[in-house]
């Protein structure tokens, strides 16, 4: 319920405003076109999410640890 009105007031002021993109995967194409100067604010987009990504898992299994298997046979 919040992600839809979030999204719409991003595009409502941000378009006018900035010219922003909400979707990286959609300004990774231009940016490769422009070259070096146009990819330089998309690696921390990207670099923040890898690094949330790996900080999920690490605290997913400090919190749920696997239990150790044993072999049956």
């Amino acid at each position: 319920m919040v992600i839809g009105p979030s999204l719409t007031v991003a595009h409502l002021v941000g378009i006018p405003i900035t010219g922003t993109s909400v979707n990286p995967a959609r300004s990774l194409g231009p940016a490769l076109i422009v070259g070096r100067h146009g990819l330089e604010p998309g690696v921390a987009v990207h670099r923040g999410t890898l690094v949330g990504g790996a900080v999920a898992a690490g605290l997913h299994y400090l919190v749920f640890p696997r239990k150790a298997q044993t072999a049956t046979g």
